[in-house]
């Protein structure tokens, strides 16, 4: 299909391509030879091209199957060469269409850059409460219904692509050995600033999405699918027809969102892993930059090192230098051992020559330190199970303490905060906290705000009161005084499950 990417034309063969392609968001789906080539000058092709060259392009592109030729009936020709120029006329093929389409779709990938969008994450949570809005209310217009869909799926795409594409481009960035230390400190900082503010509410969103994508789900994907397809209105141009392979279409796509944030098998959700992401960024960018820190420190390297020698061999004037060059460069001095003897003297004459004698073995720290080897005892190894015991004792008081604060603080249905009256100083902490964050969502339709825990097992369900009512609650360290909010404080998911267990 892309084969003609790949031959000594090709920068013709693709402006041809684009030539079609215009036409045909022109509405023009054929053209004859003198269209053709008007318009590669609209595509910006100003070579000159000649017909020979022109023919041979149109047969070659015809032969790969991306081009039809087909005749023109409905013209009227005054001159045997009027007619041999305007009696065929040349149009894309589907096949040509998707080659058309991939050259695109690579400049576009090549041109782009990855992004962490927050955006993305905020219009997929409004496209799906717009979708629950349209399936809650009678008499809904079905076209809406399928735009909306649509920009879903648009959104939920955009944030898989841009995911994969930062995560690459950071890859890369942390690969490239040309760029300085002052640059690098640069897009660091930018970098984990961006990060930052990316993960900074990220489980607010998420569940807010997940909540909202559960109320779809709850009024019926595949009736909304139906309403969708009607509001398409997908023309029949075969035999077959084509609303099952686009209802299959949405429903793969809808599998896809379902495994981002809200997974029917009880796995993670991929969302999760956009932490993951920012996380390991910002990880790796400080270990870069402590080497690229290290690296600066270095006064020179061991390979530039040889290249130094080596360059000193090459100017010295005769061959001693060079043997006084590399004793002076490895230590190959004359042997140091000769004060070393046999174990038993009296066996070996005095008159006897070194190189008849027997071998005196020599320690290897002889060379490198001028010593012989001294054996020492060895090290003893440091018993460290008390200190292991030490650390699961702590984290099982502190993970005690943490359910017990959970415990006091579990309302069992909704309850005013006055009727708490009294909290330890961690309780009241985390009370705050969840408090903190139920006010930072949106109400639904009942008014209710929802929150979560980082971890998602404490869930909090929080209403205003209808008066001016005044909550008091003492803890150790003083008394908090603020409105009566009623809120519905309760274990979720795994959590409930383990502690019932």
């Amino acid at each position: 299909m892309f084969r003609f990417t790949t031959t000594d034309k090709a920068e013709l063969h693709t402006a041809t391509l684009y030539a079609f392609g215009e036409a045909n968001e022109r509405l023009e789906t054929a053209l004859t030879f003198d269209e053709v080539r008007a318009r590669l000058r609209s595509v910006g092709w100003f070579e000159a091209v000649t017909d020979e060259e022109l023919e041979w392009t149109l047969s070659r592109l015809r032969q790969w199957g991306l081009v039809d030729v087909v005749q023109n009936h409905a013209v009227h020709y005054t001159t045997a060469e009027d007619y041999e120029r305007k009696n065929l006329q040349y149009l894309l093929t589907k096949r040509g269409e998707a080659a058309f389409e991939g050259v695109q779709h690579a400049l576009n990938a090549l041109a782009s850059s990855g992004a962490l969008q927050t955006a993305v994450l905020d219009a997929i949570a409004d496209r799906l409460d717009e979708l629950h809005q349209l399936l809650s209310t009678a008499g809904s217009s079905d076209r809406r219904l399928y735009t909306t869909l649509m920009e879903l799926e648009g959104h939920l795409d955009a944030l898989r692509t841009n995911t994969k594409q930062f995560n690459s481009e950071l890859q890369r960035l942390l690969r490239d050995d040309q760029l300085d230390l002052a640059t690098f400190h640069e897009v660091k900082r930018a970098t984990v600033g961006y990060l930052q503010e990316f993960v900074t509410n990220l489980d607010q969103r998420r569940h807010t999405i997940r909540e909202a994508l559960g109320r779809v789900e709850d009024t019926g994907v595949g009736p909304m699918h139906r309403r969708a397809l009607a509001g398409a209105e997908l023309p029949q141009l075969s035999a077959g027809d084509p609303g099952t392979e686009w209802l299959r279409h949405r429903s793969t796509k809808w599998d896809g969102l379902r495994l981002w944030f809200r997974p029917t098998e009880g796995g993670a959700p991929r969302v999760d892993e956009l932490q993951d992401v920012a996380r390991r960024a910002i990880v790796s960018l400080l270990r870069v930059l402590d080497r690229m820190s290290e690296s600066r420190r270095r006064s020179s390297s061991a390979a530039a090192d040889f290249r130094a020698l080596a360059r000193w061999f090459a100017a010295s004037d005769t061959e001693a230098d060079a043997h006084r060059l590399f004793n002076a460069a490895f230590g190959m001095w004359p042997a140091r051992h000769a004060h070393l003897g046999h174990e038993d003297d009296e066996l070996i004459s005095h008159t006897e020559s070194w190189a008849s004698a027997p071998p005196v073995p020599v320690s290897p720290l002889l060379r490198r330190s001028g010593r012989t080897e001294h054996v020492a005892r060895t090290g003893k190894v440091r018993d460290v199970e008390e200190l292991r015991e030490l650390r699961r004792a702590a984290a099982r008081r502190e993970r005690a303490e943490i359910e017990a604060a959970w415990r006091q603080l579990a309302t069992g249905g909704p309850v005013s905060l006055s009727s708490l009256e009294q909290l330890d100083h961690d309780s009241f902490h985390r009370l705050l906290d969840l408090v903190g964050r139920a006010l930072a969502t949106q109400r639904d339709a009942a008014g209710v705000r929802r929150a979560t825990t980082a971890d998602g097992r404490v869930e909090i369900r929080l209403r205003h009161p209808r008066g001016s009512a005044t909550a008091t609650i003492r803890t150790p360290r003083g008394t908090f005084t603020g409105p009566d909010l009623l809120v519905d404080i309760r274990a979720t998911g795994a959590a409930a499950r383990s502690r019932a267990q």
